[in-house]
């Protein structure tokens, strides 16, 4: 199905940025992503060869600077990176994402030594996990049961951290904990003693699957004093920035799942015969297809904006949620709808659409559920009253 929608496909989805840089992405993703999109979902593995090999073509590490053996480029290169790798699999640009989240808050917080440390790393493959998420907290990370204290020249840290995607695979981990100060981030080597992983009871989504959200207890883990990122006290305020980064290219994930469920229903359509002609000839069909290609268009553009914005620092928070906010829901409709025009091949297990349907409505919760970026979008506007009446 995947092959065959990949005729129609190409005039459909210009190019919105390098147009070198987005070719070379689909050829890979045709060649080596797509073809393990189905057997990554059913058997909820992290892809870690295809993770290994978007590094090892320079793609993983594309925004961070040069001097860390980065590719210097702006979002707009890595937004297309998220868009087009998530329309061959969106388990792939989630393991991805986490990686970014990672990199980022070290790139924007880290002192010189954890940047050199660990920032080349990232471009030679390193695979990471952003570690928020308590039992008890769920996406409040205002107040944490995981503590860090400081113990001559190294930090402790004790506690445990629960659903943490990436985390079957993950080499590499940002913490957060509780210090004396207030919440703090930590970079923490997956190899550090004391520190165990391990596969919870609740750990498997049915959709976005990357492998199974893993546990991390950590049972007096050392680490030395420049592996506090950032200023102590500060943690939520960097990991909530980071995140503020990261919804744009999450928005450009559900935009993938959007284009690869739109795809798969236009091929379907356009060959299926049904009383002397093809379903896409009957109206109702072409109307379905109209709104569906309307609305992710729209939604291109939308992601391809909040990058810029990424690069010029304006409004981050407020581009970056709603680029979120409608392409999640706009792959979800997208991916129902072709579930819908491909009738009961869409409902086939062995047909790609319950994947793409799965992985859309699970990123309207994951990575800021919608109710988390209306709030944000909310608090943007109470900000811009409130300088109003200044």
């Amino acid at each position: 199905m995947n092959n065959i929608a990949t005729g129609p496909s190409v005039s459909l989805w210009p190019h919105m940025g390098d147009k070198d840089f987005t070719l070379a992405l689909r050829d890979f993703v045709e060649r080596k992503v797509s073809p393990e999109a189905d057997q990554i979902d059913r058997s909820d593995i992290y892809p870690v060869a295809i993770v290994k090999e978007l590094a090892n073509q320079g793609f993983s590490a594309i925004t961070l600077p040069v001097e860390y053996g980065g590719g210097g480029k702006e979002f707009s290169y890595a937004v297309a990176l998220f868009e087009e790798v998530s329309v061959g699999s969106a388990a792939v640009g989630v393991s991805l994402l986490t990686i970014f989240q990672a990199q980022t808050i070290i790139n924007l917080f880290g002192s010189e030594s954890l940047k050199q440390r660990y920032l080349p790393e990232f471009a030679k493959g390193l695979l990471a996990s952003y570690a928020l998420t308590e039992l008890g907290h769920g996406s409040d990370i205002r107040t944490l049961d995981t503590k860090a204290y400081q113990d001559g020249n190294e930090w402790v840290l004790r506690g445990e951290k629960h659903f943490i995607t990436s985390g079957s695979a993950a080499e590499f981990f940002v913490i957060l904990a509780e210090t004396p100060v207030g919440v703090s981030a930590f970079a923490v080597p997956r190899n550090s003693p004391n520190l165990s992983v391990y596969e919870g009871t609740n750990s498997a989504t049915f959709g976005l699957r990357n492998g199974p959200h893993m546990n991390l207890l950590l049972k007096g883990v050392r680490l030395p004093l420049d592996h506090l990122i950032g200023t102590e006290g500060k943690g939520v305020r960097q990991a909530v920035t980071t995140l503020d980064y990261s919804r744009t290219l999450a928005a450009a994930i559900s935009v993938g799942i959007a284009r690869a469920a739109f795809d798969g229903a236009y091929a379907h359509v356009g060959q299926r015969v049904a009383f002397d002609q093809t379903i896409l000839d009957f109206q109702g069909i072409q109307w379905y297809l109209a709104d569906a290609l309307t609305d992710i268009d729209a939604s291109r553009l939308q992601i391809y904006h909040a990058g810029r914005a990424l690069d010029s620092h304006d409004n981050i928070d407020r581009y970056g949620s709603e680029a979120k906010l409608r392409a999640a829901q706009v792959a979800t409709k997208t991916a129902s709808m072709a579930v819908q025009v491909c009738g009961a091949y869409g409902t086939m297990i062995n047909s790609p659409f319950g994947r793409y349907l799965r992985d859309a409505k699970t990123y309207e919760i994951a990575g800021g559920s919608s109710e988390i970026l209306k709030n944000t979008i909310g608090k943007y506007l109470l900000r811009g009253m409130k300088r109003a009446k200044l």
